[in-house]
């Protein structure tokens, strides 16, 4: 299982400039915020992760490309989703 300081840092460089925010529940599933540092504007955030299932390289870089997917799918209506 890869360390969750780890994971954020991951999800950091992978969508700068966005800041990244992981936490995980009692239950070890985890929930992912993406939003501006600046205005605090929140562009994604996905709950009910399994934390058991990130244990390899492979893993995480599939939990990224979700996460592309999903916060191209939310923003598609926006005119600039990174400013």
């Amino acid at each position: 299982m890869i360390h969750l300081a780890q994971l954020r840092l991951q999800l950091e460089r992978s969508f700068s400039p966005l800041a990244c925010e992981c936490t995980i529940t009692g239950e070890h599933s985890l929930t992912v915020k993406l939003y501006h540092p600046v205005s605090g504007q929140v562009d994604l955030v996905v709950s009910g992760l399994k934390v058991s299932a990130l244990n390899t390289h492979e893993a995480v870089v599939t939990l990224i490309e979700e996460l592309r997917y999903e916060l191209q799918s939310n923003t598609l209506h926006r005119p600039d989703p990174v400013r």
